[in-house]
C-alpha cells in the first residue's frame, strides 16, 4: 500500500460538509471530493456530548488529535479509512450541530471570538493518503483502533463484506430514526449505532439456514435488497410478540433465533401459557427467570432452565444428622429408600458426601425448597427418584 503525507486545514476539510441526521452519519467534505462514511465504515457514535466535545476541546487547546487516513479511489476521490468519528465531530461543530461549554456558557463556532474561531478553522490536521487494492485497504482497516473505540465484530464484518447488501441492511437495522426499533428493543439488547440489531438479524437467519454469519454476508454481498433478511427478522419478532401476552424485561436478550426455530411450529394457548409464566415468575425458588419462557414453551420438561434454588448446606447438614441419629437407633440405613429395600444397603449408614438433598414432594408438583420438604437420599436413589 502506498502512502503520502498531506496537511489540510479544518476549513478545507469541512467545505461542503453534509451530515445526515436521519442516518447519523457524515457524508461529504473537501468540497465534495471526500466521502466521510464509505460503506465499510461504522455509524457515527461520538454524538454523546462527551467524545464529540473532547475532539473540539483538544483542537481549541492546540492538542493533536492523531493521524487521519484517507484512501484514494480509482476516480481520484478520497474516502476516510480512519478518522471518520473525529472528522464528523469537527464537521458537526462547524455546521452548528452542537455547542461546547466555555466559561460556563455553551457556544457554537460562530459565537466564539473571531480570532479563536479563525484559528480553529485554520488548524492544520495531518493525513495520510493511501492507495492500494480493496483487500489491502480492508485488511488495514480491520487492524485500526479508532480513538480508543475498537471496531466490534459486526462493524468489522460490515467492512469486510461492504457492498449494496450491507448498505441496505444498515439503512434499515442501523437507522436510529426507524420507529420499529422501539418494538425490537423489547426483545433485543443493543445499540443501533453499534450494529447490534443488524448483528442479531444476521445471526437469526444464519442459524435458520445452518450457516455462519460470514457465509451469509458473503453469499448476499452484492444483493441490492434485504428482502429475505428483513422478512425473516420480522417473522421472528412477530412470533414473539404474538406468543407472549405482555412485554416484560425478562424477554430481552434471549436466544430468540434458536427458540423460534425450536418451538414456533407448536400451537400454544396464549392465556394458559402466560398464566403459567406468571406463576413461575412469582416462585421464589426459580432463580433463572429468563429460562421460564423456554421452559413453558418446551412443555415444562427441562427444569435446568429454571435453576431452581437448592437446599443450602445448613439444611442438608441438619436433615442428615436427624436421619442418621434415627437410623442408628433403629439399626437401619439413613437413606429412607435403602431402609425399605432388601439389599445389603438396608442398614448402611451413608456419609453426607455420599448423599444428595431431595424434595420429598417434587418441586414441580408444588413441593417447597425448605427443611420440612427435605430428605437426604443416597446418590443412587436420588437419581432414580427423578421427578417422582
Amino acid at each position: 500500500m502506498k502512502t503520502e503525507l498531506k496537511f489540510y486545514t479544518i476549513e478545507e476539510i469541512c467545505k461542503g460538509f453534509i451530515y445526515n441526521e436521519l442516518e447519523g452519519k457524515g457524508l461529504f467534505g473537501l468540497n465534495g471530493r471526500l466521502t466521510i462514511q464509505p460503506e465499510y465504515q461504522r455509524n457515527y457514535i461520538y454524538a454523546d456530548g462527551r467524545k464529540d466535545v473532547a475532539v473540539i476541546d483538544s483542537i481549541l487547546k492546540g492538542y493533536p488529535i492523531g493521524l487521519i487516513y484517507f484512501v484514494k479511489t480509482p476516480d481520484s476521490r478520497l474516502e476516510i479509512l480512519d478518522g471518520q468519528q473525529r472528522i464528523t465531530s469537527i464537521g458537526r461543530f462547524v455546521t452548528r450541530r452542537f455547542a461546547i461549554e466555555i466559561n460556563d456558557r455553551f457556544q457554537y463556532l460562530d459565537s466564539l471570538p473571531k480570532d479563536v474561531a479563525q484559528n480553529f478553522l485554520q488548524t492544520k490536521l495531518t493525513f495520510y493518503e493511501c492507495e492500494g487494492t480493496e483487500t489491502e485497504i480492508k485488511e488495514w482497516f480491520k487492524t485500526i483502533n479508532i480513538a480508543g473505540v475498537p471496531l466490534n465484530e459486526q462493524e468489522l464484518l460490515n467492512a469486510i463484506y461492504s457492498g449494496p447488501f450491507v448498505t441496505k441492511a444498515k439503512e434499515y437495522f442501523s437507522n436510529s430514526r426507524n420507529a420499529k426499533i422501539m418494538i425490537w428493543s423489547d426483545f433485543i439488547v443493543g445499540k443501533v449505532n453499534r450494529q447490534d440489531y443488524l448483528k442479531t438479524a444476521l445471526e437469526w437467519i444464519s442459524f435458520h439456514q445452518k450457516i455462519t454469519v460470514e457465509q451469509y454476508m458473503g453469499q448476499h454481498r452484492n444483493d441490492d435488497n434485504i428482502v429475505e433478511l428483513q422478512g425473516y427478522f420480522d417473522e421472528v419478532i412477530n412470533w414473539i410478540d404474538s406468543t407472549f401476552k405482555k412485554i416484560i424485561p425478562e424477554l430481552r436478550g434471549l436466544e430468540w433465533g434458536r427458540i423460534y426455530e425450536t418451538y414456533h411450529r407448536n400451537p400454544y394457548n396464549v392465556d394458559e401459557s402466560w398464566n403459567r409464566i406468571e406463576e413461575l415468575l412469582d416462585d421464589d425458588f426459580v432463580t433463572n427467570r429468563k429460562g421460564i419462557f423456554e421452559y413453558v414453551l418446551g412443555g415444562e420438561q427441562d427444569k435446568t432452565l429454571l435453576n431452581i434454588r437448592i437446599f443450602d448446606e445448613r439444611t442438608k447438614k441438619s436433615v442428615y444428622k436427624k436421619q442418621t441419629d434415627e437410623a442408628e437407633k433403629e439399626h437401619k440405613s439413613n437413606c429412607p429408600l435403602c431402609a425399605l429395600s432388601d439389599t445389603t444397603n438396608k442398614t448402611k449408614i451413608w456419609k453426607i458426601s455420599e448423599m444428595d438433598a431431595d424434595h420429598v414432594t417434587a418441586w414441580s408438583k408444588g413441593g417447597s425448597t425448605d427443611i420440612t420438604n427435605c430428605q437426604m437420599l443416597c446418590k443412587t436413589h436420588n437419581r432414580a427418584k427423578g421427578n417422582k
